[in-house]
């Protein structure tokens, strides 16, 4: 696990695994850590890097209730985890289907882990809407979707920094899961591009913080390919910089799916 402190008040981790990232924010005394990393070692080891840095752990936040964003409650058993209204109702409508796939994720890759995973502690959040940081600090909550129906992207106007869940990967191509949505993505790449531009960090879900102009740089590869995927669908070019192999079978998983919805409910 690689371990940036990419601010005074902010410190990212990224996974061993996917290069899954992990946000640390603290205001006075309190903090928040966003997402989560994916392997147990790195789950224990978290905690105690945090206490070490000074950075208080008042509760969790998810960006969307895909399984590997949610093991901070591995991490701080006792802590809430805040989420948007859409990510509450996700996890509500789909019990135990986050523990399901850990647990075949961890059977594919022989993990053994201390305690299964609880998501007991869930509170929703309205988004768009602010959560205070602190005594004189809010983060900003910012509706996402595309990628899944549910999420939410967070703003840290101090840090000028924004953690965007699924979305702007410099590792990954745009995802469109089984509820996610071409025509949502692309809104939620144009509800983004203020933020990035209020920004000097942006951190994804998967690979590491980005500047500015290179997220934007992202945002707008991952625009063209989406237009393409819905014009061309399988014939769509990927982004330069991600035709690889696990980005191509991503890529087949997109053509299927766009393939096979109504034009009318694509926008």
């Amino acid at each position: 696990m690689k371990v940036l402190a990419v601010h005074a008040d902010v410190v990212v981790t990224i996974s061993g695994f996917w290069q899954t990232t992990c946000t640390a924010v603290r205001g006075g005394d309190e903090g928040f850590v966003i997402d989560s990393p994916v392997l147990p070692d790195e789950l224990e080891a978290l905690p105690k890097l945090l206490e070490q840095a000074g950075f208080p752990v008042s509760g969790l936040l998810t960006t969307h209730a895909d399984w590997d964003h949610l093991l901070g409650c591995l991490a701080f058993p006792q802590a809430s985890l805040g989420c948007a209204e859409s990510t509450a109702a996700r996890l509500e409508a789909e019990p135990g289907a986050a523990q399901r796939e850990l647990r075949k994720f961890d059977e594919e890759h022989y993990v053994s882990r201390p305690r299964p995973l609880s998501l007991a502690g869930v509170q929703p959040l309205p988004v768009p809407g602010r959560l205070a940081l602190g005594a004189d600090e809010e983060l900003e909550l910012h509706p996402t979707g595309g990628h899944t129906a549910d999420g939410m992207a967070v703003l840290i106007p101090r840090a000028a920094m924004l953690v965007c869940g699924d979305y702007l990967s410099p590792v990954e191509i745009p995802w469109i899961s089984g509820d996610g949505s071409l025509g949502a993505y692309l809104a939620t790449l144009e509800r983004l591009k203020p933020l990035v531009e209020r920004s000097e960090t942006v951190i994804p879900g998967h690979g590491g913080p980005l500047a500015r102009e290179a997220a934007l740089e992202v945002l707008a590869e991952d625009a063209a390919y989406l237009r393409a995927l819905e014009a061309e669908g399988a014939q769509a070019p990927l982004p330069r910089s991600r035709r690889t192999a696990p980005q191509r079978e991503i890529h087949a998983e997109n053509a299927a799916r766009v393939s096979t919805t109504p034009a009318t409910t694509r926008r």
